[in-house]
């Protein structure tokens, strides 16, 4: 249909049917206007999968068969892949089901950034870069958009923490704010099309994000272009006038009373005493009818979508694959020497309750019914082969503390029976660090006459999840003391963390010579880290995001110590400004555990020449990487391309990431990589002129593995 076409539509529906429209019927559901065949409007979250589905008016699980799903890696273990044509399939994958489901909107990708890692919520983000969140972003939108299904980017904006996330107000720069916190929203919408928006539930600058004018119609409408859906988080709207009165479009809830949310009742009143003009409502309806009609909801031409098949599976596989980071191999022992034919009697002994734990039921809205769930355990028994003799201890002891998203035992397939979007717990409190001593010493006694030990341990969703943050960075169940006791009987040991953000690596960091991160890498996630392990798929991960030595290095509770007045309570002061993540480390000198974009390969694939190239006052330049596979194995390497200024009239980070790609080659095998940058991605955001403003001067240009590992450096001048 055209505009107009649309918007004769819209004249057509009453004041009490575009009520209708603008608020939720059901928990995931909005109203339709049957006689002028518009339908009702479905969402469901899924940074994960399709969720499962609910009763229309009750948080209990249908207890049907038919709302399983595909359970995908979180955005950090699609970002750790640093391959976009991977975040592409991921979204594919995710529309595909979505849409076979009868849904319109997938509440996803999120793409806050990781400020701390205290965050419960990080592992549903792409970590602490702007730019490698945009550009991982903006393929998995388009995936997920093929099939005619919304994404729906979240958390709008500033989603920085989940204690007292229904009401903090975070004070940060409108410098800061563009440069770091807003781009790959941007990014999302300018280029990756995303027909729907979801609005955070925390203030910013005093105003709650779902009633905020210049978020919601400066920036978003405004400056990006913005025409689809913006809707609230489940709960966020607190006032109908404010919210009402500007590009807030549906408001959902996680209460019954559907008539009474603020854009139900309260909003039509509200429109027929003149605070808000019907001229407002009818901009919201217009939205939702652009999306109905971008997604043929309107004229019968829908895809069906549908469940995936074996190459949406072995898709996954891939990105599982892809996710695995080898952190540490000192000693050569990745892959692991096994031949799967011969070694018949060998044993390896597999320690930690991730490695037999099942992670899709868990972490919040983000949890789903999985078709499957590969654990580490049943991939490595399986990559090792019958062969080979797999034993399994637990090690310690990591029982639910109380995770509000546990299953009850009453809900469909494990799944809680009772929860919604907006509840929030205290801070997480770490168990003790004391070891159940008997499983602790019965691991360590197998320990010492298996063949290889691996050890999978890390945090779980009692931990990583929505809802609360963490009070510190240490591992959870006393895992610090048994890693620290196993590799002094097996120094040969390999140390699995499953983690979706960084961890504090305890006294043992220095002694382990093998060290793997992977966050939660879906249904084929224990099947792609046995493969990883066992040298039967490449290494190729990077790291997201820092893992710093201590919580106290890390820039947000750096500055926030160093603050000379006192907190105002209810606020959180951005005090870091644009120094987050490696921008700290890099500027100020901190020297973390890893850096970001660290990540080992089988292989070794050298970076040997890059040529810097500009056009006389052009306003771009071309950066040419040359690079050889010079080891034995097929890999992989990701150059990075990051940029500085060194003589700069305000502050500026020592390195900031401006492109990357990622490339395989053979044994002996070169290639050259070319990079456009422009001028403008050279640029700050300077707060008097309201813009951002590229300084003239010369810029370092550097090519490196990480963002620590620099091999190659140029210069170009603007």
């Amino acid at each position: 249909m055209t505009r107009q076409q649309l918007k004769e539509l819209c004249d057509k529906i009453t004041l009490e049917e575009k009520i209708g429209m603008v608020h939720g019927d059901e928990f995931f559901a909005t109203k339709g206007v049957e006689r002028l065949g518009i339908p009702p409007f479905r969402f469901s979250d899924g940074p994960m999968g399709v969720r499962l589905d609910y009763r229309e008016d009750e948080w209990i699980p249908i207890g049907m068969t038919y709302d399983e799903s595909s359970y995908l890696p979180c955005n950090t273990a699609i970002a750790a892949t640093w391959n976009r044509e991977l975040a592409s399939e991921c979204g594919r994958i995710l529309g595909k089901e979505a849409r076979g489901r009868g849904k319109d909107m997938i509440l996803a990708p999120g793409v806050n950034l990781l400020r701390s890692p205290l965050c419960g919520r990080n592992f549903e983000y792409m970590g602490e870069d702007p730019c490698l969140a945009a550009e991982m972003v903006v393929p998995l939108i388009q995936g997920v958009q093929e099939y005619d299904v919304s994404a729906c980017v979240k958390h709008y904006a500033l989603n920085n923490q989940e204690n007292e996330r229904m009401s903090v107000n975070a004070q940060v720069s409108e410098r800061a704010l563009r440069e770091l916190y807003l781009p790959a929203f941007e990014a999302a919408v300018t280029r990756g099309g995303s027909l729907g928006i979801m609005g955070a539930y925390n203030r910013f600058r005093g105003t709650h994000c779902c009633h905020h004018g210049y978020l919601l119609d400066e920036i978003l409408r405004k400056e990006w272009g913005f025409e689809g859906i913006c809707v609230s988080d489940w709960g966020g709207i607190h006032d109908t006038v404010e919210a009402g009165n500007v590009s807030m479009d549906i408001d959902m809830s996680v209460t019954d009373d559907f008539d009474d949310y603020f854009f139900g009742k309260p909003l039509q009143e509200a429109v027929e005493n003149g605070d808000v003009s019907m001229e407002k409502l009818d901009e919201k309806v217009m939205h939702i009818l652009y999306v109905m009609n971008e997604l043929h909801m309107l004229d019968g031409k829908r895809n069906p979508g549908g469940y995936n098949d074996y190459r949406d599976k072995e898709k996954l596989l891939k990105a599982a694959e892809e996710a695995v980071t080898v952190l540490r191999n000192d000693k050569g022992i990745l892959p692991l020497a096994i031949d799967r034919e011969r070694n018949e009697g060998k044993t390896v002994l597999v320690i930690g309750d991730n490695a037999n734990r099942k992670h899709s039921v868990g972490g919040g809205s983000s949890e789903i019914k999985g078709l499957y769930e590969m654990t580490p355990l049943l991939g490595i028994t399986m990559a090792a082969g019958g062969n080979v003799k797999v034993l399994y201890e637990r090690g310690y002891e990591a029982d639910t503390n109380g995770n509000i998203w546990a299953p009850s035992g009453n809900g469909e397939n494990g799944q809680a029976d009772s929860l919604n979007s907006d509840q929030e717990q205290p801070a997480q409190e770490h168990k003790p660090d004391e070891l159940n001593m008997e499983m602790a010493e019965r691991a360590l006694k197998a320990a010492e006459t298996a063949d290889y030990v691996i050890f999978v341990g890390g945090l779980n969703h009692d931990y990583d999840t929505e809802g609360r943050d963490m009070l510190d960075m240490r591992l959870p169940y006393g895992q610090d003391e048994l890693i620290g006791r196993l590799l002094k009987i097996r120094p040969d040991a390999v140390i699995v963390l499953q983690c979706g953000t960084p961890v504090e690596l305890g006294a043992w960091a220095d002694e382990a010579a093998t060290i793997v991160h992977v966050s939660y890498s879906g249904m084929e996630g224990g099947h792609g880290l046995a493969n990883v392990l066992f040298g039967l798929a490449e290494a190729s991960g990077r790291l997201t995001f820092t893992f710093p030595v201590k919580l106290s290095d890390t820039p947000a509770e750096r500055f926030a110590s160093e603050r000379e007045s006192e907190p105002i309570k209810g606020q959180t002061d951005y005090l870091e400004d644009i120094f987050v993540g490696y921008r700290y480390y890099e500027t100020f000198g901190v020297k973390p555990r890893f850096p970001f974009g660290h990540g080992l390969s089988y292989t070794d694939i050298t970076l040997d020449a890059m040529d810097v190239k500009q056009d006389q006052g052009s306003d771009q330049c071309r950066v040419r990487v040359m690079l050889t596979n010079r080891g034995s194995r097929r890999g992989a390497q990701v150059v990075q391309i990051y940029a500085g200024k060194e003589q700069s009239t305000v502050k500026r980070p020592a390195k900031e990431l401006k492109a990357f790609e990622k490339v395989w080659l053979a044994p002996g095998e070169s290639c050259t990589l070319t990079f456009l940058l422009t001028r403008e991605q050279f640029a700050y955001y300077n707060e008097t002129e309201k813009k951002m403003v590229t300084e003239p001067g010369e810029y370092q240009i550097m090519a490196g593995i990480s963002v620590e590992n620099i091999m190659l450096t140029g210069s170009v001048t603007f």
